[in-house]
């Protein structure tokens, strides 16, 4: 079965857009994707089908009859309506045509999808090629009014060709068929890897671009190329997620590494682009996730649907998204202080002022929240009241494994909107390796009192079970000293190692902590003097609120962080030092340590290491899943 954006189709489609998508959706290979009418760059054809041994077909839809069908040449046709009126327009395969070409002129600008030599250079390194599908005509409609005459048979498929009701109908027909609708008849040598689909989704569809390694256009050979590296776009679950949310109030829960966040920013940009006048507000719990938002909603909001409109010379251009008066993002206290000018004692007074018609405060189109497990009821109360009622569009995103503080969840009651139907659920982890996931998922399992009401059905309240993708690391490491001094040297030359030997940028490095000194010691102070000593440079982000506000993922220095402000960040290598200091003594709630140490461990996409060097309830833990006493993480490991 082939994957398909969106998932389902929208039920005013026509009956015979209808039976199209099911039909490839059933019919074609796994690693088929079908798109109902994308949005592409100003145009939206019926159909878009990419596989890695196919290329790039597209299909154009029409539910004409015999009836229906007055004048045809090989450019114009003139069609009757019911009515009777006569209507003259393109032939459908000029526009199916046209359609195709207008996506391959974009294709052929990214020097890796482009032949570079031989007889057909500068066109695209894959086939791509259109057609016809008449969903009301049969085979026999062709032959008795000689429509093949002037339409390519091998570029038209008729209902009994589509439809499985039809004794005629063939999978292995249908397959061929699509497979020579080319402009260029050739047959891929090497099917498309992974890596050219997603190139050609990263061009195709801005929304689900995430990052990419690009330098400005350069010549070759009288051709203007871009030469896009390294590129990293959401997946199709993530697509089809961001695109079909829906209108009006919508929750997403998701396990940690699932991608809410970058679903969330995706949203925000499709909302403005749909509607450029609206307001969006985008709010989280912590400072520095409100920072790391702003900087992704920055470089979504700002990237222009074509590369070439960028202006690569003006290094000094300001994009920021604090300068967008249509997005706002912000951590939700900083929100209080600085657009509603309250602080948090106030809310129940102004709440009462609100629905009595005696307070003013802005209102806006549309309000995204992350991390919604962490807000209080009088917090959301807040937020909905501030909602135009016309639009009412909320998204809220939560993962209750993550929650870290203890609040009463009811959002019928908190909201006054319903949530029934109107959710969705992630389950996969696409930030860390299966062995990350293995890991701190049993760490919650283990020792979390909420690990009964874990189940993978979809209903309020509940925690996810996470599945991890198939990417594969090293085991976590887990290391023990016998003092924290000791403990942070090692960390310290690890950190180095992992620099040299790996090339894992120090801007890909976090050490987190849970508190930054005891009646024994000095936390903070301990880690920067070790990184001294191994000159490796370092940012502390929870040093102050400014330090939260301000930082830079992408400098060059490891980042030094409480757990708590690094819930929604990720990093490649995480290192989570003094955890005898865990639980927390004087913390009296011990779930909230177990979630603190289950955020810890999922903010790491490949490396992870757990170190102590003392004894607590989770260092029991760790010792008894595996005794080490000291781990190298940067040493290979034989993985599959």
């Amino acid at each position: 079965m082939a994957q398909s954006v969106p998932e389902t189709i929208r039920s005013s489609a026509t009956a015979g857009e209808r039976l199209l998508f099911r039909t490839l959706k059933t019919y074609l290979p796994d690693d088929y994707i079908v798109y109902y009418e994308p949005e592409i760059h100003g145009r939206r054809p019926d159909f878009v089908v990419i596989g890695p041994d196919l290329g790039l077909v597209v299909l154009e839809v029409k539910d004409y009859t015999r009836n229906t069908l007055f004048q045809l040449n090989h450019d114009e046709w003139t069609i009757v309506n019911s009515n009777g009126e006569q209507t003259t327009t393109k032939s459908p395969l000029k526009q199916a045509r046209d359609n195709v070409f207008h996506i391959v002129d974009m294709l052929k600008k990214d020097k890796n999808l482009i032949q570079t030599e031989g007889k057909y250079q500068f066109n695209l390194k894959f086939p791509y090629g259109y057609g016809v599908v008449f969903t009301r005509l049969q085979q026999k409609d062709f032959i008795k009014d000689s429509l093949y005459s002037i339409m390519d048979a091998d570029l038209c498929l008729t209902r009994d060709e589509i439809d499985p009701e039809k004794e005629s109908f063939s999978e292995e027909n249908l397959v061929e068929k699509i497979l020579n609708m080319f402009v260029v008849p050739f047959r891929l040598r090497d099917p498309l890897e992974i890596e050219d689909i997603n190139a050609i989704r990263y061009h195709l569809f801005p929304e689900v671009r995430i990052s990419a390694e690009f330098r400005p256009p350069v010549p070759y050979q009288d051709q203007l190329l871009l030469s896009l590296h390294d590129i990293k776009a959401m997946d199709l679950h993530q697509e089809n997620m961001a695109k079909q949310i829906g209108d009006k109030n919508r929750l997403i829960r998701g396990v940690a590494g699932s991608g809410k966040t970058l679903i969330l920013a995706s949203r925000a940009k499709l909302l403005l682009k749909e509607n450029p006048d609206w307001k969006v507000l985008i709010l989280c719990y912590n400072i520095s996730l409100a920072q790391s938002i702003r900087q992704m909603v920055n470089h979504m909001m700002n990237e222009p649907d074509s590369l070439f409109d960028f202006d690569f010379t003006n290094e000094s251009e300001d994009l920021s998204v604090a300068n967008n008066d249509s997005v706002i993002v912000r951590n939700f206290h900083s929100w209080l202080k600085h657009d509603l000018r309250i602080n948090e004692k106030q809310i129940p007074t102004i709440l009462y002022k609100l629905t009595q018609k005696e307070a003013i405060l802005p209102t806006y189109d549309a309000i995204l929240i992350d991390e919604g497990q962490d807000f209080e009821p009088e917090w959301l109360a807040l937020v909905s009241i501030l909602l135009n009622e016309e639009t009412q569009s909320l998204l809220l995103v939560e993962d209750r494994a993550q929650s870290i503080y203890k609040r009463r969840r009811s959002y019928v009651q908190d909201t006054g909107l319903s949530f029934q139907g109107r959710s969705k659920v992630l389950t996969i982890n696409y930030r860390n390796t299966a062995q990350i996931v293995k890991f701190a998922w049993e760490f919650f399992q283990k020792n979390s009192m909420l690990k009964n009401k874990v189940v993978d059905r979809e209903f309020e309240g509940e925690i996810i079970a996470p599945q991890s993708t198939r990417r594969k690391g090293p085991e976590p490491a887990i290391l023990k000293a016998d003092s924290f001094y000791r403990e942070m040297a090692i960390i310290a030359k690890q950190i180095q190692k992992l620099n040299i030997d790996k090339k894992v940028p120090y801007s890909e490095m976090l050490i987190l902590y849970r508190v930054k000194r005891t009646h024994k010691i000095n936390v903070i102070d301990v880690i920067q003097r070790s990184l001294t000593n191994e000159n490796v440079p370092f940012y502390w982000i929870t040093e102050n609120e400014n330090s939260k506000r301000t930082f830079e993922k992408e400098d060059n220095t490891v980042k030094i962080s409480t757990i708590d402000s690094s819930k929604g960040l990720d990093f490649q290598a995480v290192f989570i030092v003094n955890i005898d200091n865990m639980p927390f003594p004087l913390e009296e709630d011990k779930e909230r340590e177990v979630s603190l140490l289950y955020i810890g461990m999922t903010r790491a996409k490949q490396y992870l290491c757990l170190s102590y060097s003392g004894e607590s309830e989770f260092t029991h833990y760790l010792e008894a899943i595996q005794k080490i006493d000291e781990v190298d993480i940067v040493k290979d490991k034989k993985t599959l």
